[in-house]
């Protein structure tokens, strides 16, 4: 548990994280897109061919949404320094992810990352983090896509210096509370087996977190093997979304909210299911071998024909 004595969290809001910088280029869009499923049924579907290949060259292949995930990885390159702040990573859960997308992402780009904490509340044995990350495209100076990343640090909470907990955020709550499942019938339901490798082709995209690839870690953390990574679960989701309401067109997504309910094992099966909102797509997606909800969220649409 945080020393209240040594974490103050009016000076861990005031930190300024350094700016970062990361570039990617069409190897790396191709290899995320595998990675979190395209063409891995099909390896010629005509609504997933063009992430990772493109008749006129690569240059043109398009980017998934989430892809916007990748950009915020490296943007806090020694973890979560913030000061009088002491957590074990190895106790770190990934709680929610929140995206909003500005603009299509470029097939390689040159980017610079903003860094901010934007809410920090504390549970008792727990503190939660959101780390807010603005990613810049670095030539034309526009905003590409913020990422607002939920962190539960066990260990590290009981630093309020009041009777009340400290919790603050920087933004409307609603933006990424829990969704209220419709007890309608699906709009769609799109049905996606994940590979045994599949963490292991994941990780290249950036996140080596050995959870997802070293067998001895993975028991230490109470699971029986490795798992895979919460943003590849929330790739394949998505693409679910993309494929079946959007059309295959990625650039329909406005934002996308994620909350992680519990892990997937490389090799299971991913259903997900949608409901259509007006241009609000709320999802679930269950483990059919276990028949249990890993994730859920919502996602915003742009452009939705209304006769879909």
């Amino acid at each position: 548990m945080a020393d209240s004595s040594e974490f103050d969290p009016a000076l861990a809001l005031s930190h300024k994280f350094p700016d970062t910088t990361h570039s990617y280029t069409e190897r790396d869009v191709a290899l995320y897109a595998l990675g979190i499923g395209a063409c891995a049924s099909d390896a010629v579907d005509e609504d997933e061919l063009k992430f990772v290949y493109h008749e006129n060259g690569q240059e043109f292949i398009k980017v998934l949404p989430t892809f916007a995930a990748i950009l915020s990885l490296g943007s806090i390159p020694s973890g979560i320094d913030l000061p009088g702040l002491q957590y074990d990573p190895r106790l770190l859960l990934h709680g929610q992810q929140y995206i909003e997308l500005y603009k299509p992402f470029p097939s390689s780009c040159h980017i610079q990352n903003k860094v901010s904490l934007a809410g920090l509340h504390d549970k008792g044995k727990a503190a939660i983090l959101e780390i807010e990350t603005k990613s810049y495209e670095k030539e034309s100076g526009d905003l590409l896509c913020m990422n607002r990343t939920t962190v539960y640090l066990r260990g590290a909470g009981g630093f309020s210096k009041s009777s009340s907990p400290f919790s603050y955020s920087n933004y409307p709550l609603n933006q990424t509370s829990a969704v209220k499942i419709p007890e309608s019938k699906p709009f769609s339901v799109f049905e996606d087996r994940t590979h045994p490798s599949q963490a292991l082709l994941y990780r290249l995209s950036g996140d080596y977190n050995p959870l997802h690839s070293d067998p001895l870690i993975a028991k230490v953390a109470g699971f029986s093997q490795p798992i895979l990574h919460g943003l590849c679960t929330l790739g394949f989701a998505v693409r679910a979304i993309v494929k079946n309401i959007c059309k295959g067109d990625p650039d329909m997504i406005k934002s996308i909210t994620g909350r992680f309910l519990l892990h997937v094992y490389p090799g299971e099966t991913l259903v997900t299911e949608m409901w259509l909102e007006g241009s609000r797509v709320i999802y679930r997606t269950v483990v059919k071998e276990r028949k249990r909800s890993v994730l859920s969220g919502s996602v915003v649409l742009r452009g939705l024909n209304s006769s879909l």
